[in-house]
């Protein structure tokens, strides 16, 4: 809630390079996030993304998604949370980054993403997971575009000056 939609962000002492780039981000609806994610990916090129790969993975069989276990059942109380909820709670972070590689369409919207994570090919299928379009929703948190795939109105979104974060914002664990 504290973060809105269309305005970048930045992370203090996030930097590690004397002179580099800043990191900074624009925060965009998880609806942006996919629609340029699809872009990128139909233009032949793959989506870096950071998420909270631990909630619900199936590292064995490389799967992500949200019906993978069943918590709830298991101590018989509901732990659902909303990603914002999660956030601030501490519950669920960015703690892993991998590439989008594909994405199943179904009457064109996606339903599941082929993901390369960087465990080697013992992990997963060779390599590879699947993550259900529901848990992008619920554990995906960044994702890297390249500008040009930016609308015009994005690219002035981009444009702004970030505001600062403390430096133990979750949106700093990953960068």
């Amino acid at each position: 809630d504290d973060k809105q939609y269309g305005k970048t962000y930045t992370i203090d002492m996030l930097g590690n390079v004397v002179g580099g780039r800043q990191v900074k981000h624009l925060n965009l609806s998880m609806a942006d996030f996919k629609e340029l994610a699809i872009k990128q990916l139909k233009a032949g090129e793959s989506v870096w993304f950071g998420s909270d790969v631990i909630k619900y993975s199936e590292t064995k069989l490389g799967i992500m998604a949200l019906n993978t276990y069943d918590y709830s059942a298991l101590f018989d109380t509901d732990l659902d949370m909303t990603k914002a909820e999660a956030l601030d709670y501490g519950e669920s972070m960015m703690d892993h980054a991998m590439v989008l590689t594909g994405v199943d369409m179904v009457d064109g919207k996606p339903s599941k993403w082929k993901v390369e994570n960087s465990w080697g090919p013992k992990v997963g299928s060779k390599g590879y997971f699947v993550m259900s379009d529901a848990w992008m929703d619920k554990y995906c948190y960044q994702v890297v575009i390249n500008q040009k795939y930016l609308s015009d109105e994005q690219k002035k979104q981009e444009a702004q000056e970030p505001i600062v974060l403390k430096p133990w914002d979750p949106m700093g664990t990953l960068a």
